[in-house]
């Protein structure tokens, strides 16, 4: 099977590493790719917002399968063109992909399948802004309604930084602060099925002890020992297949992978947000942990054949730490290089943003690497992880020390 791969980040990098496992992928290519994914796949340059430009380097190759990565493209309707060009690709519909692009439509999705959420306004001037915020008082959550790159989100004790923030979006949801335990559920779905992954939980904020401000990520691991036994059945039953089903009802079929975000409430399970893509750092920690092959379940997906589907998994734990770069995530500094990276037997460290220049490898982005640690428990996983990040060197980069410490310690509580 030749496979395409959509994407440059450290989502697609774990993705990649999972697609080359997969013994029925001959041949992998990559767009625009990154130094990591150099080393699984043939890279090509191009903007994968440049519908066109997809398109054209899809019939230069003709894949057998095309995954998309990021929710730009998908949301752009890359994935429209692509099948009406002929080709099999995993990923929503740009009209599905709304459930990402804009926060309110997924709300009314979520509210006509009986999905439990969270109770919002969308709110579109400085006085519906002002309302809402009084109505919820404080933590105030404030959302972006469409796509900002992981920084439409800001939850925040002070009314000043949440009206802030609301006035600089065109279109703002404004909704309850959810208190609970976070966690991240992933389903892959064919449009009428949806199979659901196991659990993970990331680390938002930027600093240890949960402070800072909100980020993209700052780790992940998996899987959660202290969630219910039947948190995957609970989230199908209740969360993914309602979904799926309301979304094919519309006649907008969802077809790839649905990320929902939740809150485990003193009041039940609530959906916090969904995202129409694998998570990023999420997918680092599953992927390595997955035993069906990658391609496969994919291809399974892209063609609307998941129906006799179960995943296998891999008994091993999974936690996965970034190294961010200074400034990040307000304002990160780019071209600081990067020391030879470590080869640890337990660990995968996966690019997210780095690039070659003339001293070698280098930071581009906020976010530069993640070092995913296995092991038997967390606290093997954790100290594999933390083993490989502690010899990489870059100026004033710096990452979380507390990713998974509560958790390994329950675990070894019990």
């Amino acid at each position: 099977m030749r496979v395409l791969l959509i994407g440059s980040g450290g989502r697609e990098h774990a993705l990649a590493f999972g697609l080359r496992a997969d013994s029925i992928v001959t041949e992998l290519h990559c767009a625009p790719g990154n130094p990591g994914i150099e080393e699984l796949a043939t890279l090509h340059q191009l903007d994968i917002l440049n519908n066109q430009a997809v398109v054209d380097l899809a019939t230069q190759l003709n894949p057998d399968l095309i995954v998309i990565g990021p929710e730009a493209p998908l949301v752009n309707g890359v994935v429209d063109v692509l099948r009406s060009a002929g080709f099999i690709t995993f990923g929503p519909s740009k009209a599905a992909a709304q459930l990402e692009g804009s926060k309110n439509f997924a709300k009314e999705v979520m509210n006509d399948a009986g999905v439990p959420t969270a109770r919002s306004f969308l709110c579109v001037d400085q006085r519906e802004i002002e309302k809402a915020l009084d109505h919820f008082g404080a933590p105030y959550v404030v959302k972006d309604d469409g796509l900002a790159g992981g920084k439409g989100v800001v939850v925040t004790d002070d009314r000043d930084e949440a009206l802030r923030h609301a006035l600089s979006c065109e279109k703002v949801v404004i909704e309850e602060f959810l208190n609970g335990a976070e966690i991240s559920l992933f389903g892959i779905s064919d449009g009428k099925t949806i199979v659901a992954m196991q659990p993970a939980q990331d680390f938002k904020r930027a600093y240890d002890h949960d402070e800072g401000p909100n980020t993209g990520g700052m780790g992940a691991y998996s899987p959660l020992p202290w969630a219910p036994s039947d948190i995957v059945e609970q989230v199908h039953t209740q969360v993914l297949a309602p979904v799926v089903a309301e979304m094919a009802a519309r006649g907008t079929p969802f077809v790839g992978l649905l990320y929902a975000g939740l809150a485990l409430t003193d009041h039940g399970l609530k959906v916090i947000e969904f995202n129409a893509r694998f998570g990023d750092p999420e997918t680092q920690v599953l992927i390595p942990r997955l035993l069906t092959p990658l391609a496969t379940l994919l291809y399974k997906a892209a063609t609307r054949d998941l129906a006799e589907v179960e995943l296998a998994w891999k008994s091993e734990s999974a936690v996965t730490v970034v190294l961010a770069a200074e400034g990040y995530p307000s304002s990160p500094v780019l071209g600081g290089q990067i020391s030879t990276l470590p080869a640890i037997h337990c660990t995968e460290i996966f690019h997210a943003s780095t690039a070659h220049s003339e001293v070698g490898l280098v930071s581009q982005g906020g976010r530069v690497l993640s070092v995913t640690g296995s092991g038997a428990d967390l606290t093997e996983a954790r100290n594999c992880a933390y083993r490989g990040i502690s010899q990489i060197q870059l100026a004033g980069s710096y990452y979380r020390t507390d990713i998974a410490l509560n958790a390994s310690v329950a675990e070894k509580g019990n």
